[in-house]
């Protein structure tokens, strides 16, 4: 008996009634309100998705729009080098009125697009700028949160940036069912422009102080060469020379790297194996991991934060990597065991669609336990540089998802989704081993390299005060002689 394969990607076979049935029973029997709206959604749908409509728009194709998804996240790997030193500069609300002032202009700009060049720099425009509200939030967060109180904000920020990803596919799959795929921009526009409004109205600033005060009282020049040094994203790089930092990094990406490579290829995956027709129907499954994420929300970041005080209680003192502890149950067992179970029930068709969205959802769930102690370990562990450290994660987090995004589809049409499911399974296992190294290792390595820094700052200002005071007093000496020679 052979066991059934994966369709290929380009396969979508028409859906029956009970199929569809079962899906929407399996997500929205909680939720009567949502089955009401998506019943006739499903049941009407003829259109195809957006990605598909945008093209048509501009006469190219899929692949070429699809390719600004990959962008759209590189885009958002570069740009915290950027925002996290200004912010530290200037502060977080100026920097958060004018990034959120850019986002609303360039969400305008991709909804009136009139050809591909403008469609593409706008949405790039916006990954650019959109990063800025991630690391002002989470410094935010540094400034006004005590260390044991952190992950509790962090885990209420953190369900912002998930949930979004998770529920959008199906609310855009709702508005080009009935409206043009520019509507979706629009809403993003009207989003932005509430955000932004709120930031204007209601948040103060909030950081201690400003980078830039430091500089008053310098002249034109030496103002120009302090800030350069300041703003220089090659600040950021340097952090990771941190033991700590890289692989904390590194557990971050493969949390991204799973969160793009399962939510990317959702539709293209399912789709297939259960026969179903139209976006929305395979925009359902988002709704999965969503709620798992929405759920995580209201325990994930106090769980971290509770880590932290009984690790107080045991030592008597506060150890920043000491939160880390509470990411590893869930990066190390229930988001790998979601991940290959996930991989290869789609693959070989077991369990249906009640398993698919029990483990979408698990895995959404524990994200929210592992993002918070992830988030807040790095503002706690170098005190008065927390939008730094957290600037040089987010790029490695996203540069991770970029790559994710660009190749999961691809490999999956080579190896299945159960190999690839695999892979991401030992990527995810690599950051839980890289996250246990830090809490072992992790205050050894910074101490050591905080040393070697204050040697190299010792032996700077020695030589400095040798090279300033040495001819100064061979001067003094000569002058003293010729002095003492006078009658």
């Amino acid at each position: 008996m052979t066991t059934p394969s994966l369709p290929r990607i380009s396969s979508l076979p028409t859906a029956d009634e009970e199929t569809i049935k079962s899906v929407l029973d399996a997500l929205f029997e909680p939720c009567p309100e949502i089955h009401a709206i998506a019943v006739p959604a499903i049941q009407q749908t003829k259109r195809i998705p957006a990605t598909p409509e945008v093209a048509a728009e501009y006469g190219t194709t899929g692949s070429i729009v699809n390719l600004v998804n990959a962008l759209y996240l590189l885009f958002m790997g570069l740009s915290p080098i950027i925002w996290g030193p200004l912010s530290q500069v200037y502060g977080r609300r100026p920097i958060s009125l004018v990034t959120g002032g850019g986002f609303v202009v360039a969400s305008i700009g991709t909804a009136l697009a009139p050809n591909l060049g403008a469609f593409f720099f706008f949405r790039l425009f916006t990954a650019f700028l959109g990063t800025s509200f991630l690391l002002n939030g989470a410094a935010v967060i540094s400034d006004i949160y005590l260390p044991t109180e952190r992950g509790t904000g962090t885990g209420w920020f953190m369900s912002g940036t998930l949930i979004g990803p998770a529920f959008g596919p199906f609310i855009g799959g709702l508005i080009v069912t009935y409206t043009s795929w520019r509507v979706i921009f629009w809403l993003q526009t009207g989003l932005s422009g509430i955000a932004t409004i709120g930031i204007y109205f209601l948040m103060p600033e909030t950081i201690f102080h400003k980078k830039i005060d430091d500089l008053e009282g310098y002249s034109g020049s030496e103002k120009g060469r302090a800030l350069f040094s300041m703003l220089n994203p090659w600040g950021i790089l340097k952090l990771f020379e941190y033991p700590n930092f890289l692989l904390t990094g590194f557990a971050s990406a493969s949390l991204v790297w799973n969160m793009y490579s399962i939510l990317t290829p959702i539709r293209y995956v399912l789709n297939p194996r259960y026969h179903l027709t139209t976006p929305l129907q395979g925009g359902l499954f988002y709704l999965a991991p969503g709620f798992g994420y929405l759920a995580g929300t209201f325990v994930g970041g106090r769980y971290a934060d509770y880590i932290v005080k009984v690790y107080i209680r045991k030592r008597g003192v506060r150890i920043p990597e000491d939160r880390l502890y509470s990411a590893l149950p869930f990066l190390g067992f229930v988001i790998p065991g979601s991940v290959i179970i996930y991989g290869w029930c789609v693959e070989k068709d077991v369990g249906g669609i009640p398993l698919t969205v029990i483990v979408l959802f698990l895995q959404g769930l524990a994200q929210l336990f592992c993002f918070p102690s992830l988030n807040t370990y790095c503002l706690d562990v170098m005190s008065g540089r927390g939008a730094e450290v957290i600037a040089g994660n987010y790029a490695m987090r996203y540069l991770f998802g970029c790559l994710a995004t660009a190749v999961v589809l691809p490999a999956i049409q080579t190896i299945g989704v159960g190999w690839f499911s695999t892979i991401s399974t030992f990527f995810l296992l690599g950051g839980t081993l890289c996250t246990y190294l830090s809490i072992l290792y992790g205050k050894q390595w910074r101490d050591a390299i905080d040393a070697k820094h204050k040697m190299k700052k010792l032996k700077k200002r020695e030589k400095g005060n040798h090279d300033t005071h040495g001819p100064y007093e061979k001067s003094t000496g000569q002058k003293d002689v010729v002095s003492k020679s006078e009658p």
